[in-house]
């Protein structure tokens, strides 16, 4: 299983901090918030390398990142795609269909969007697919309508097979909101390869959760623990005040 995480970005809400430099990489302590997931990931047998896709101004960072002593025991790709403004992006599903495509993978992918920090393992994530033998996306309780207003919403039966996804619905089916964590597997790669031509949105990556929901069975993994979305620069230095020191 490939680890594909998505790092392009050009739009922020951290100012300086990310004008120049890519907001996965910021430091939480003596990590980084990639850093901090890569660990974790790292663990999981099943996965056998790390590809991070970002856009062409930051991948020389990355690289310089990558080159400095980790610990991890699977091979980390950093892919760049070529682009350097914020009107020439790709979108979070076209870097994903062209780190595809650059490394022709042909295997189960995990997919994450790096800027969290998860207080759960991705094991637990893993598992379930494997169980469930789909594809899946993770999802967690918002009691919140106006959060749900803002992301992906789901509803599921009783054995977590997502019955349909809405993306930012102004009145909310469910209060099954799904962040940025997903599980293709190998024999929905076609689906995948093929999504955007049958008309799946570019830009988030749940655009392309919405797009797989709808054209085979997926199951949802309730999330065991919480995750810390660094969105803004206040939840930035939010972060390094609560979890600095670990």
């Amino acid at each position: 299983m490939k680890n594909i995480v998505i790092a392009a970005g050009y739009a922020t809400r951290l100012g300086e901090l990310t004008r120049n430099f890519p907001k996965p990489l910021l430091k939480i302590g003596k990590n980084t918030i990639l850093g901090r997931m890569l660990d974790d990931i790292d663990g999981i047998a099943d996965i056998d390398e790390h590809i991070i896709i970002t856009n062409h101004r930051f991948a020389h960072i990355f690289e310089e990142w990558k080159n400095e002593n980790h610990s991890w025991t699977k091979p980390v790709t950093i892919v760049d795609d070529g682009t350097e403004t914020n009107e020439t992006r790709l979108g979070a599903v076209c870097d994903l269909l062209f780190a595809m495509e650059k490394r022709r993978i042909d295997d189960d992918l995990l997919v994450v969007a790096a800027d969290n920090l998860l207080f759960f393992s991705f094991q637990e994530f893993v598992d379930f697919a494997k169980e469930k033998g789909t594809s899946c996306i993770m999802c967690h309780e918002q009691p919140e309508v106006a959060k749900l207003q803002r992301t992906g919403v789901v509803e599921l039966d009783a054995d977590h097979r997502v019955l349909g996804m809405e993306e930012k619905p102004q009145v909310p089916k469910s209060h099954w909101a799904v962040p940025p964590f997903y599980i293709y597997l190998r024999k929905d790669l076609d689906l995948v390869r093929h999504s955007v031509e049958n008309g799946c949105g570019k830009d988030a990556p749940g655009n392309l959760a919405h797009f797989m929901v709808e054209h085979t069975t997926m199951h949802a993994w309730p999330m065991t623990a919480g995750r810390f979305d660094i969105g803004s620069l206040d939840t930035y230095y939010e972060a390094v005040e609560k979890f600095g020191k670990e």
